[in-house]
């Protein structure tokens, strides 16, 4: 594999191969990136040899940890805001693409799917979970917000769950993933690089997955799901924390521990994602990513994007400096401008 190639579509027998290709850099997507793999999947969608995409991540730590984070406040804090716009922009119309794909769109995720690993995953048909799959949307923790169609997806998992996940960055591992629905199918990691070779030949999408899917069994959410039901349908972020509290008083581990993890996340980021979940139930897919991207535009106006991702990612202290630090004090009115028309400068999804 050539390792100067950050990612490679290839065609193979009857399959367009995607393999993201930055495994030191946890195959994290560069614009150049989301720009080939748009070309590629725009070209196999008219190609009949082409019957259909599977996607893999490079490396075994990873199938996608997200976008190039680091990237993206740098070109912000220099001023070079329409690049990092332009990222966003090509991202979020990529994963409208992918939505819309009119061929089987199968992910091989054997390993972390977070941030725009999801994107690239979670919308298409199939998405296949090895022994490693790993899920969360943790951006509520670097002061932004779950996007790439979290907007959409997370309202539309069972009951609650979506919420808690989008307010809780909790990680997900593949027997709860496949009872919410974030993965169509378990297969042993073992059985991964068969199952690739069969969708190459030719074989049928379904018969190829049957042969191999596994019932890994329930995971930890499954007795979970009663609490996260009653405490995640508070009206507001706060009444969600005090029900999780009372229910921690109650004597739930989990809801303690739920609780006490978002007491650590950005109070403006915990608003944003409240009011993206609360919203999204009620759009179609081109219309939450039309949300993502007026979030995304404004995000960058605020302080604690950039210092969550200096606390996280940077300098890796932990300790990042919210601003405001608490949620009383978050402008229900600043939440609300998050939402507002760019006009036109909205995103195209044509």
């Amino acid at each position: 594999m050539d390792e100067s190639v950050d990612v490679l579509c290839e065609r193979q027998g009857e399959a367009g191969l995607i393999t993201l290709n930055r495994p030191k850099a946890l195959n994290a997507l560069t614009l150049g990136m989301v720009r080939e793999m748009r070309r590629a999947l725009d070209s196999w969608a008219q190609d009949p040899a082409v019957t259909r995409v599977v996607v893999q991540g490079a490396g075994e730590k990873a199938f996608c940890a997200g976008g190039d984070i680091r990237q993206l406040t740098e070109d912000l804090k220099a001023g070079r805001r329409e690049d990092a716009l332009a990222f966003w922009r090509e991202e979020y119309q990529l994963n409208i693409a992918i939505k819309r794909y009119p061929k089987p769109y199968v992910s091989l995720i054997d390993g972390i799917c977070m941030g725009g690993g999801v994107g690239v995953s979670l919308h298409g048909t199939h998405r296949v979970a090895g022994n490693r799959y790993l899920f969360a949307m943790p951006e509520v923790g670097i002061g932004f917000f779950p996007d790439v169609g979290a907007t959409y997806a997370l309202p539309r998992l069972p009951g609650r769950t979506g919420m808690y996940l989008a307010l809780t960055g909790d990680r997900v591992k593949r027997e709860d993933a496949l009872m919410l629905g974030l993965a169509t199918h378990a297969v042993p990691s073992g059985d991964i690089p068969g199952l690739r070779d069969a969708l190459i030949a030719g074989d049928r999408v379904e018969a190829a997955l049957s042969r191999v899917a596994t019932d890994p069994g329930p995971g930890p959410l499954e007795d979970e799901r009663e609490t996260i039901d009653s405490c995640f349908s508070g009206a507001s972020v706060a009444e969600i924390l005090a029900r999780l509290d009372r229910a921690a008083a109650g004597g739930s581990a989990f809801a303690a521990q739920a609780a006490s993890g978002m007491r650590t996340k950005s109070p403006t980021s915990l608003n944003l994602a409240f009011e993206q979940v609360r919203r999204g139930a009620a759009v179609d897919f081109e219309e939450a990513m039309r949300t993502e991207f007026r979030i995304v535009s404004r995000i960058g106006d605020g302080h604690d994007f950039f210092e969550g991702v200096r606390a996280v990612l940077i300098d890796k202290d932990n300790r990042p400096g919210w601003q405001p630090s608490s949620l009383d004090q978050v402008d229900e009115a600043m939440i609300e401008r998050h939402f507002a028309s760019l006009g036109e400068r909205d995103l195209e999804v044509a």
